[in-house]
């Protein structure tokens, strides 16, 4: 995707202005129109667009600014799935969704509609771009099931409609595609399950696949706590190029379980903390880096926040990707020339 050492980029999700906040809820409150609300979107993905841009990130996102939440632009476009009303009171409420039948099996058309999002994304930069989409476990977590006897099966009947997704996504040019299971910490005993269904959503998209995995990040707080160790050795088994993982929050001692399990993929490395407002300092993130470049070896690691940045201040956020950017950039100089791999 990006043949720069150290390469940066974010997890997703970018500074969701209090218009926009305003304007999501009117639009489930029937005060504006669809046509209305799509043009806010545009406006809002250019300028979260642009700032990444000025802040110097290698590989760019549309910031999710389309979606409400990790869970309901889904939801909402996957057959099979009930939605007893569109209306919230807020527009990072949750649906409350229901499956009451067994999922179709997906056809030649493309049903998320991603596809669109991503064209979209695509007109407005040429930076590399990141395209993320919530996970197939997560998904099943928050649809009530009354159509499968086996839970399991749910999981996969998500995972087989975001594949054929993935590969209408492929079609049209996306090359980095990135998979969300922001519930998976708080179910440690499900990660084979996941690894599984995250297979189904691969399976023949020839593309570079990442996985984001934290501890939650609902109104800028964490849903659980604890360490990596859970995801390994069962996550070894997935079929992905990187694994984007959270630190600068919660410290950097889970980085050694890629020195122990030397994993085939790469490691998203979370240097930003997107929990708090304060603004880290380029000299700072280059020694986070720095520190994970001798366990796990500069050219496997790629450098982004912990978590998506949708609740922080917009000129937080810009100040913090700028910021590890800049140490991304330090970090980079001093590695040059020496052995890169920290490997074997």
């Amino acid at each position: 995707m990006s043949e720069t050492l150290l390469p940066t980029t974010v997890v997703g999700s970018y500074s969701v202005p209090e218009w926009l906040e305003r304007a999501k809820t009117d639009f489930h409150q029937h005060r504006i129109s669809r046509t209305s609300i799509n043009e806010i979107y545009e406006i809002a993905i250019k300028a979260a667009l642009k700032d990444q841009e000025r802040a110097g990130i290698d590989i760019v996102s549309d910031g999710e600014l389309r979606r409400d939440n990790d869970i309901d632009y889904f939801l909402e476009r996957l057959p099979g799935i009930e939605l007893p009303a569109l209306a919230k009171v807020h527009y990072y409420d949750y649906y409350d969704a229901t499956v009451r039948a067994r999922i179709p099996e997906a056809n030649d058309a493309s049903q998320l509609r991603l596809v669109d999002d991503f064209l979209f994304t695509r007109e407005q930069t040429d930076r590399p771009i990141k395209f993320s989409f919530t996970g197939p476990f997560s998904l099943a977590k928050r649809i009530r099931n009354e159509a499968y006897a086996q839970a399991d099966d749910l999981v996969f009947a998500i995972a087989r409609q975001l594949n054929h997704e993935a590969r209408a996504l492929a079609a049209s040019g996306a090359a980095l595609l990135q998979i969300d299971e922001p519930f998976l910490a708080g179910y440690p005993e499900a990660v084979a399950l996941a690894v599984k269904a995250i297979n189904l959503v691969v399976e023949g998209v020839d593309v570079e696949w990442a996985v984001h995995i934290c501890y939650g990040n609902r109104h800028a707080r964490p849903a659980w706590e604890g360490h990596y160790d859970f995801l390994f050795p069962a996550i070894l088994e997935a079929d992905i190029d990187q694994l984007v993982l959270e630190f600068a929050r919660k410290g950097y001692d889970d980085v050694a379980l890629f020195k122990r399990y030397a994993p085939a993929f790469k490691l998203g490395l979370g240097v930003i903390d997107v929990k708090s407002e304060a603004v880290e300092t380029a000299d700072l993130v280059a020694s986070r880096v720095e520190r994970a470049a001798s366990i796990v070896g500069a050219d496997r690691l790629v450098v982004n926040p912990d978590c998506g940045l949708r609740h922080l201040p917009a000129k937080v956020a810009l100040a913090k990707l700028r910021a590890m950017n800049a140490g991304a950039a330090i970090a980079r100089a001093r590695v040059r020339g020496v052995t890169l791999s920290g490997r074997g």
